[in-house]
């Protein structure tokens, strides 16, 4: 039976096979069962007063629903349950962590389409729970449930300051003022709608508003950090000195700059490291990347000293590589940046605000700080339908893509890996010149597809 939680949370179509009402109730009373006993039992709160935890959502319609079962299988389990309603992600793990809550909830798809939504869990300070821990809660969907009577039953409140505390959070992070800078703000029609354009108007910036105006269907659709478009044709035509996109919970940051050219997660880590390690805030002077980030960020930071700590796909893996080797800053191509000193995930208003203050710490344009780092062409083919468990067991694979690798030598750069989470192989190449990057992919795709077809 495939595992239940995927890279981020439980993820699927909102009342359909997976994410259904009865999940996120079973989700819940399992969760208080794990999160409270065990090696959190650190957590539990002494004698007369219960845990708590803080739930969350984005706007699409399916997120009332399933945040009212996951608010009654928490309060069912004697969890007293602080409903923050429409915020970011990063938000939510926030507030955990400012209320010292026992764990907390976030209901949310993220830049997948409405009829989808998800399901993930934060620990004790607002950090994504490991592997094991969300395996063990998972398991425990099968075991008896807390079942409290009484006063022991948990109450459910409403988090009436959510918004203003994570607001003033964001505010606490900049040591510059945004006047004089034009900022367009595409909320995605997300969670991100009302927090993001008041957040950099309190800053200090004029705000030009996007996707703000969420009605629970239209989130993602045809605007935020997946489809950049209206910014670009918006930020050109206002005159704006950037835009900065979002996708549906605001945990991701894309830039586009004043010609309405798109700065992605690689540039902006790119900017903002250099920027840190120049005001001497870039611990180890290194920073954690992914494994599909551009090669063209791992020659800017060379120049630049900057030593980068690789990882799996996903924040998550981010995130455990930041805390393994001490580093304050992290991120994805995607645009999940991370700051440990501010956020324990990802968080897209964040880092907007941090690329915004650099433009007027420095006075430089979006496109002159871009500079920094060139992007190298890169092509990716997803091989579907094969069996990519066995890919990297496969010696005419590896052959191939040994002779690709020197051929390309320092100037380019070949990746295969499987999915996590269905049967196709993702096959990255990065070259000086975008036509040889895409004949080596096409070429390593047919080997893919000849050696690793189902029989």
């Amino acid at each position: 039976m495939p595992r239940l939680f995927g890279t981020d949370g439980v993820r699927g179509l909102a009342n359909g096979e997976v994410i259904t009402a009865d999940l996120a109730l079973g989700l819940a009373q399992a969760a208080a069962r794990v999160l409270t006993q065990g090696r959190h039992a650190d957590q539990v709160r002494g004698e007369g007063r219960r845990s708590r935890a803080v739930i969350a959502r984005d706007p699409r319609v399916s997120g009332e629903f399933i945040s009212a079962a996951v608010a009654a299988g928490l309060a069912s389990s004697g969890i007293d349950v602080l409903d923050a309603g429409v915020i970011p992600t990063p938000a939510a793990a926030f507030l955990v962590g400012d209320i010292d809550a026992d764990f907390g909830v976030m209901v949310s798809a993220s830049h997948n389409p409405a009829p989808d939504n998800g399901i993930k869990f934060f620990a004790l300070g607002g950090v994504k729970l490991p592997d094991e821990v969300e395996d063990r809660i998972e398991a425990a969907l099968s075991q008896p449930k807390l079942a409290p009577t009484g006063a022991g039953v948990g109450r459910i409140r409403r988090f009436s300051d959510a918004e203003d505390r994570y607001l003033l959070h964001l505010l606490g992070t900049l040591d510059v003022r945004l006047d004089g800078l034009h900022v367009v703000i595409d909320a995605a029609h997300g969670a991100a709608a009302g927090v993001s354009p008041q957040v950099f108007a309190d800053a200090g910036a004029r705000v030009t508003v996007l996707g703000a105006d969420p009605d629970g269907l239209n989130i993602n659709d045809g605007v935020g950090s997946t489809h950049l478009e209206k910014l670009q044709a918006l930020v050109r035509l206002s005159g704006a000195d950037l835009g900065i996109a979002h996708d549906g919970d605001a945990d991701r940051c894309l830039a586009v700059d004043a010609q309405g050219n798109v700065v992605d997660g690689d540039q902006i880590m790119a900017i903002l490291a250099v920027s840190l390690q120049r005001r001497g805030q870039l611990p180890h002077d290194a920073l954690a990347a992914t494994t599909m980030s551009n090669l063209g960020l791992r020659v800017a930071m060379a120049q630049h000293g900057i030593r980068i700590v690789e990882t799996a796909v996903g924040d998550r893996y981010v995130l455990e590589a930041m805390a393994e080797h001490g580093l304050g800053f992290g991120g994805e191509q995607s645009g999940h940046i991370i700051f440990s000193k501010y956020a324990t995930t990802g968080d897209g208003i964040l880092t907007g605000l941090q690329l915004a203050a650099e433009l007027a710490r420095t006075g430089k344009t979006l496109a002159e700080l871009a500079r920094i780092m060139t992007v190298y062409p890169q092509v990716l083919v997803n091989v579907r339908d094969v069996d990519h468990h066995a890919l990297h067991g496969d010696a005419v694979i590896a052959d191939a893509v040994a002779r690709h690798a020197a051929l390309l030598g320092d100037d380019g750069r070949v990746l295969l890996r499987p999915s996590g989470t269905e049967p196709l192989v993702r096959v990255m190449v990065e070259a000086l010149e975008a036509e040889q990057a895409q004949r080596i992919a096409d070429e390593l795709a047919g080997i893919v597809r000849e050696r690793l077809a189902f029989s």
